[in-house]
């Protein structure tokens, strides 16, 4: 069975991040593995022991993967949008507010013609998010 799931790059924030989704989306089995722990430990520098080699979190039947990115290969997420939906007005009331704490909205969560909510966020962590809530059929 083929599956999509987005993998995310940090700059040093990914387990910060990913306790931060585990938290705000209700995931489940957050497996965090830093580089120190790896096989590659000898190989890597004191300083990114602690970073995050690979991180998965199950979120409903999807999963949300991560890492940190060397600082030299590092770049800000540009030109794509996490889009996560669900069919309950409450939660994603309460989703968009918590992925908004110290993060960029760039759509209010409103009704459009399409969903019940729908709105655009960038998180604390430069992520951006797209939460939606569609009318029943």
């Amino acid at each position: 069975m083929a599956q999509l799931n987005p993998y995310l790059n940090f700059n040093g924030q990914c387990e910060a991040a990913f306790k931060f989704y585990e938290q705000c989306f209700g995931g489940k089995d957050l497996m965090l593995m830093k580089f120190g722990e790896s096989p590659m430990a000898g190989d890597t520098p004191p300083e990114w022991r602690d970073k995050i080699m690979h991180a998965h979190l199950n979120i409903g039947q999807s999963a949300l993967l991560g890492s940190d990115a060397p600082p030299d290969r590092f770049q800000k997420p540009q030109g794509f949008y996490v889009s996560y939906s669900l069919n309950d007005p409450a939660e994603a009331e309460r989703v968009f507010k918590t992925l908004s704490e110290n993060g960029q909205v760039q759509m209010p969560l409103q009704q459009t013609f399409w969903a019940v909510r729908f709105g655009m966020v960038a998180d604390r962590f430069g992520i951006q998010w797209m939460i939606n809530c569609e009318k029943a059929a």
